[in-house]
C-alpha cells in the first residue's frame, strides 16, 4: 500500500462530536480517509457510525435537533463552510439501508444525476443508464423495462437501483450505509466485486455490521463503540488478531455486538 503521508485525504477529521438535543452519538472522533480505498466501519448498533455519515452530507441542515461540532474536511475543505450544499453532495453518493428510490422511472431515476450536471444527448444518458445499473448488478433484471416506476422493483432491486443512482453521480466518496441487508447473497457478493473496481475511481466508505464483509472488501477498518473510535488497523492485520484493543478482537470474535 503506498504510505498514507503521499496520498489525497479525503476526508480529514479532527475532534469530531455529534449529538441529537442532549444525547451524544459521538465525541472525540479523529481519523482520516485516503483516496481510492475502501474504509470499513464496523461496531454494534447506536455505535455512531451512521451519524458520522450524517455528519459529512451535512444532514444537520435538515435535522434542528443534529450539531455537529469539531473539524470535519471533505477535499481540504470545512464541510460546514461549503457554499452549497448541493456541490458538495454531488461530490458524495449515498446509500442507505433501505431503498429510496425517486418517484420515476428506472430510467430517469439513473439519469437524474446526469441530466442535472447538464448531460442532454439522449445517447450520452443511455450510456450513463447502462453503465450504472450494470455495475449495481440491475441492468440484466431491469433493461426491457427501463419506462416502468422504480417504485415498482422488488425491496432488493430499489436498493441496487439507489446504488446505481448513487454511481452516476459519479460520486469521489461513496458512503454505503449497511447497502446488503435488503440484498440476497449472490447479489451481495456480485456488488462487492465492483465495489472492489470501483475503489480505482473513488473512494468507498463501508459501513457494515457484517464484519466479514468488512474483512473481504475494506483496506482499513475502524470499530466505533459507544459513540467512540477504539481503533483503526489494516483488516488485514485487525482479522489476524493484530489489535492494540482487546475489544476490537472481542468484537471481531463475535464476543458482543
Amino acid at each position: 500500500m503506498v504510505a498514507e503521508e503521499t496520498r489525497t485525504k479525503v476526508l480529514e477529521v479532527n475532534d469530531l462530536s455529534i449529538s441529537y438535543g442532549p444525547k451524544t452519538a459521538m465525541s472525540g472522533l479523529s481519523l482520516d480517509v485516503y483516496e481510492n480505498e475502501i474504509f470499513g466501519i464496523i461496531g454494534p448498533a447506536n455505535s455512531g457510525k451512521t451519524s458520522f455519515l450524517r455528519a459529512i452530507n451535512r444532514m444537520d441542515v435538515f435535522d434542528t435537533q443534529m450539531k455537529v461540532d469539531g473539524s470535519l474536511k471533505f477535499m481540504g475543505t470545512e464541510v460546514s463552510s461549503w457554499r452549497n450544499d448541493y456541490a458538495l453532495r454531488r461530490q458524495i453518493g449515498v446509500v442507505f439501508p433501505l431503498p429510496v428510490g425517486l418517484p420515476m422511472s428506472i430510467y430517469d431515476n439513473v439519469a437524474f444525476a446526469a441530466k442535472l450536471r447538464g448531460v442532454k444527448k439522449k445517447s450520452a444518458l443511455d450510456e450513463v443508464v447502462e453503465r450504472c445499473l450494470t455495475r449495481a448488478a440491475l441492468w440484466d433484471e431491469v433493461k426491457d423495462r427501463l419506462d416502468s416506476l422504480g417504485s415498482q422493483l422488488s425491496g432488493g432491486q430499489q436498493q441496487r437501483l439507489t446504488i446505481a443512482r448513487a454511481l452516476s453521480q459519479e460520486p469521489t466518496l461513496l458512503m454505503l450505509d449497511e447497502f446488503s441487508i435488503a440484498v440476497d447473497p449472490v447479489t451481495t457478493m456480485r456488488i462487492e466485486d465492483v465495489l472492489k473496481e470501483l475503489k480505482k475511481e473513488m473512494t468507498i466508505l463501508l459501513v457494515t455490521n457484517l464484519v466479514q464483509q468488512a474483512e473481504r472488501l475494506a483496506d482499513r477498518t475502524a470499530l466505533f463503540l459507544n459513540g467512540s473510535l477504539i481503533e483503526i488497523g489494516e483488516t488485514e492485520q485487525l482479522f489476524e488478531g493484530v489489535t492494540q484493543d482487546q475489544r476490537t478482537k472481542d468484537y471481531l470474535e463475535g464476543r458482543f455486538g
